[in-house]
């Protein structure tokens, strides 16, 4: 994988017009973050026809097959038993955790409103490291992942409506979206150091497959899927590009432009997230809620900027 991507700023190459690998690297992270921004928008468009355990396995089926047949043409050797054990729980996170809760979320919650929501994933892998791996931050970045937190929670409950709950089902499944993804973030960086940041996603749906496959071929059985061609445009986006080829953007980026500098990228993905639900679904996004994205962003920023290690 890590000649797919210096061959990116090789000579003739893709990059060969950029000044050095940083840049492509940066190019390549912002091409990763847009690819992840549409998710969820994607996913909102797409439930609203597809049934959301149908879209989430069967995206995770598919995408684990397309994993396969990479893995298996570019002869890429195999996971050791020592890796089997991050792969399963990556597996569990991004692979199948986070695609199902936040389909299921997404029938009940606009996707500008998950959108400041899984603003919360940075802390929440943060916090996951400190607590299985001892990795240590400063007090302040606590402060700062203390008061994103707050901010979410208060978009949370900032009405009456049934998403104006902090215990409404749309809210519930989207931040245990957010658990997920921090479980299967910070299994993924530890397996990115030993095999790399692509081989690790693929090996994840790969080993997902025999759960994944069974599941949504029963539901394609049990509920034949029925919906128009805008809908399984959108279930091919979260497939492809959201589950395979957005990976091999971000992590070649984070490889060519390094981790610390591309995945600063990341946060403009929220307003990404919501601008493209405006402009693209058609979604009603209020001035408060540009105004929480701001501030979760900037405690996002804030804290990484000064939770190095002391």
């Amino acid at each position: 994988m890590k000649t797919a991507a210096t061959s990116l700023a090789a000579p003739g190459g893709i990059g060969a017009g950029l000044r050095s690998p940083e840049s492509v690297g940066l190019l390549l992270g912002l091409l990763g973050v847009l690819a992840f921004s549409l998710t969820l928008p994607m996913t909102r468009f797409a439930v609203a026809e597809l049934d959301p355990w149908f879209l989430a396995f069967g995206r995770m089926a598919i995408a684990g097959l397309l994993a396969a047949a990479w893995l298996a043409a570019t002869r890429a050797p195999r996971p050791t038993r020592a890796d089997l054990v991050l792969l399963a729980w990556s597996a569990l996170g991004i692979v199948i955790g986070f695609p199902l809760l936040s389909s299921l979320a997404l029938r009940h919650i606009p996707a500008n409103h998950g959108a400041i929501i899984v603003g919360l994933l940075p802390f929440a892998t943060a916090l996951l490291a400190a607590l299985l791996f001892k990795e240590r931050q400063s007090v302040r970045f606590w402060i700062c992942a203390a008061i994103g937190s707050a901010l979410v929670i208060a978009f949370a409950l900032r009405d009456g409506s049934a998403a104006g709950s902090l215990l409404s089902y749309g809210n519930v499944a989207m931040l245990g979206a957010v658990f997920a993804g921090a479980i299967g973030y910070v299994a993924g960086a530890r397996l990115t150091a030993r095999m790399g940041g692509v081989a690790a996603i693929l090996w994840a749906l790969v080993l997902a497959l025999p759960v994944t496959l069974p599941i949504a071929l029963a539901l394609a059985w049990l509920n034949p899927p029925h919906a128009g061609a805008a809908a399984w445009g959108a279930f091919a986006y979260v497939t492809v590009i959201s589950q395979v080829v957005g990976f091999f953007a971000w992590y070649n980026g984070l490889a060519l432009g390094g981790i610390a500098r591309v995945g600063q990228v990341q946060l403009l993905q929220a307003f990404f997230t919501i601008g493209f639900a405006a402009l693209l679904f058609g979604e009603r996004v209020s001035t408060i809620t540009w105004l929480f994205a701001l501030g979760v962003v900037a405690t996002i920023a804030f804290g990484r900027g000064i939770g190095a290690k002391k």
